[in-house]
């Protein structure tokens, strides 16, 4: 076989220069010169006979070309990485990595608590989580560099088609009242109570905000006759104004559980209104399923998922297989 016109560290290279945005970024983030990176760069443009980077502008820009290599260079590298991974996993969990996916909620209040007790488990396994939004989530597990996920949102036509999507648990969203309202003494609300409240709530252009928002419309709530006093950048600061008598919330479960134990927020049953989000595991079949993954998957996972899950199913099927 002929020589190739390009090595490892050259698309390592390549793929840095892209995602950092620079030449001088991407020296830093493989802790090489930057003349080094350019005489690389320099390098492969020789090689391959053909320009990889547009040089006219103040920003590394690709050239058509360029495009193309990137497209190839994220495949290699991705498989590069696997194969790592596969001699690793001979040490049977001695060892190797494992990369979790999820979207934010999840990622924030769920995750820790996974990853602490697979920690717990395999201590000599690393861990790194990926907190995104369930669109690059789903593009990261597509692209192997997630190894899987479990996200809130849907997913992109053509990513449901690639990947494995199982049902993995629901979260409810439940009201929240700060102790001292009024309506805090009561144990029970009907919807019409809530249309009196004033909402704090995340900003209207969020993409958090829309799914929820689209959650209580499928409940039969009017989402327009609430009246939002107040709109935050956080599910933290939303909680916080809670608490401090700022207003009412609809927060998930998961995101609540400590103040629900220690009493410093009210939640209240709202007659006929239930709302539960599906949460989902998606990770791709045809990639290499590590040892690592595998044992997240069957130790972990089944502890914080539903009875109705597949996880705790062996027969259940994947949303993929029920379409």
């Amino acid at each position: 076989m002929a020589d190739l016109p390009f090595t490892l560290d050259q698309l390592r290279i390549l793929s840095a220069i892209v995602h950092e945005g620079s030449f001088k970024k991407a020296a830093e983030s493989l802790y090489v010169t930057q003349p080094a990176v350019s005489l690389q760069i320099q390098n492969l443009e020789k090689q391959l006979e053909v320009p990889i980077f547009d040089r006219g502008g103040r920003k590394a820009q690709l050239t058509e070309a360029g495009e193309v290599l990137l497209n190839y260079c994220e495949r290699i590298l991705s498989q590069c990485q696997e194969a790592c991974r596969a001699i690793e996993d001979l040490e049977n969990l001695k060892g190797g990595s494992l990369v979790i996916g999820a979207s934010q909620t999840t990622g924030t209040y769920l995750m820790p608590r996974m990853i602490g007790l697979f920690r717990n488990k395999y201590p000599n396994v690393s861990v790194q989580l990926e907190v995104h939004s369930t669109r690059r989530t789903g593009w990261s597990v597509a692209n192997g560099q997630i190894d899987l996920a479990i996200i809130g949102g849907e997913l992109p036509a053509e990513l449901n088609q690639l990947l494995q999507v199982v049902p993995y648990t629901s979260d409810e969203l439940a009201l929240v009242l700060p102790i001292k309202h009024q309506l805090a003494k009561l144990k029970e609300l009907t919807k019409e109570d809530l249309y009196r409240l004033g909402f704090i709530s995340l900003d209207s252009k969020s993409t958090t905000r829309k799914v929820l928002d689209k959650l209580l419309s499928g409940s039969g709530l009017d989402v327009h006759r609430l009246k939002i006093e107040m709109e935050l950048n956080s599910l933290e600061a939303i909680k916080n104004a809670v608490q401090s008598g700022l207003g009412a919330a609809f927060l998930p479960v998961v995101s609540i559980e400590r103040e629900l134990a220690s009493g410093t927020v009210h939640k209240p049953y709202i007659a006929d209104l239930k709302v539960h989000r599906q949460l989902k595991l998606i990770s791709h079949p045809s990639r290499y399923c590590s040892k690592a993954a595998e044992a997240f998957r069957e130790n972990i996972l089944p502890i914080f998922a539903s009875t109705e899950s597949p996880l705790n199913n062996p027969q259940g099927q994947t949303l993929n297989q029920q379409k």
